[in-house]
């Protein structure tokens, strides 16, 4: 079975893989999803969301409205994927990590400027910020103040071209800033932890990959990575931070994409494709969807536990274009001069 193969394993084998144009995937191994004449949807994604977009095809391809439909997947770095849809990479669909990757292609026409109107305002997933470490905690991780003590390897993947990336360092920057802190004092922890990180990769599965791979004590990670990698067979623990950020992972149509798109959204945000993905580690967007029965997540029937402070982008950073300028600019964003200082920046 494919779920019995260690992730490290798995996750070289996709990456590999949704950097081959064109890779054609279908929804599930039935006969169905290869009919003749049958549409074709080309979906690009960050990489984390791949296992769940596949469970969702399949169950999609068990219904009227999706019987037939095939594939076409690349998935890699949130902010890659992106720009490479600008430059020409063909959509239908496209599931980021962040917002400012969508708006990116609205900005270039690719995308309508209504595509976050909707009652889910663009947003198809989401997680929160967790902390993963080795089997058993041996470094006895309990939360952020924990992570800039001497001798603590963090791996963390690049701002630069993750989304996942961002959504650490803002969870990272709310650890001071929510509770309490300045500015100053929030850019003074964020140096201290970067002075930690001893791998700063591509993209949040390469970061996965790496820690998986031995690499540093705690990941910073999506809380539906450390659930996945424990379906897979990996050994790893994690710890939900008191204060902690909502993820929320963005999905839109392009203008030019195939009518069945816009089917295929709707069932990414009903119950069905919502179930789909709390299988996967996800939290549900919606209400009433059952999270119950989730493998590989601390406590099975109780997989989401609800944080003490949980943080959002627009109840505490104002919006993706504000933070994206204070935060992430390539010459004066704060999370950006942090990490150039460290010297941990490829």
């Amino acid at each position: 079975m494919e779920d019995r193969i260690p992730m490290r394993h798995r996750i070289r084998t996709a990456i590999a893989l949704a950097m081959v144009t064109g890779l054609a995937l279908t929804g599930c191994g039935g006969g169905d999803a290869a009919a003749g004449g049958s549409a074709t949807l080309n979906i690009v994604g960050f990489a984390v969301p791949e296992a769940a977009n596949k469970a969702i095809a399949a169950e999609w391809n068990k219904t009227d409205a999706g019987k037939g439909v095939r594939f076409k997947t690349s998935y890699g770095a949130s902010g890659d994927q992106s720009r490479a849809v600008v430059s020409g990479l063909k959509a239908d669909y496209v599931h980021f990590s962040v917002t400012s990757d969508v708006t990116r292609l609205v900005d270039a026409g690719l995308v309508e400027e209504s595509w976050d109107d909707g009652s889910n305002k663009g947003i198809v997933s989401s997680s929160v910020v967790v902390l993963a470490v080795r089997k058993g905690n041996p470094k006895n991780i309990q939360g952020w103040d924990d992570l800039i003590k001497p001798g603590i390897g963090i791996v963390t993947p690049n701002p630069a071209s993750s989304g996942a990336a961002r959504w650490n360092a803002l969870a990272a920057w709310g650890h001071i800033a929510a509770n309490g802190g300045t500015d100053a004092q929030a850019q003074d922890y964020l140096t201290k932890l970067f002075a930690n990180v001893v791998s700063l990769p591509n993209s949040g599965r390469d970061a996965t990959t790496t820690f998986l791979g031995g690499t540093g004590d705690v990941l910073l990670a999506y809380e539906n990575e450390t659930i996945l990698a424990r379906q897979n067979g990996e050994e790893l623990d994690w710890v939900l931070p008191a204060t902690t950020l909502l993820i929320e992972n963005p999905g839109a149509i392009l203008k030019n994409a195939d009518p069945k798109a816009k089917e295929w959204l709707d069932f990414v945000l009903g119950p069905q494709g919502q179930r789909q993905f709390a299988l996967t580690g996800f939290r549900p967007i919606i209400d009433g969807v059952d999270t119950g029965g989730v493998e590989g997540a601390l406590d099975p029937n109780n997989p989401f536990p609800a944080p003490q402070k949980l943080l959002t982008v627009e109840k505490d950073f104002e919006s993706w274009s504000a933070l994206s300028k204070k935060f992430f600019d390539e010459s004066e964003g704060i999370v950006t001069k942090v990490i150039a200082a460290s010297g941990k920046a490829k």
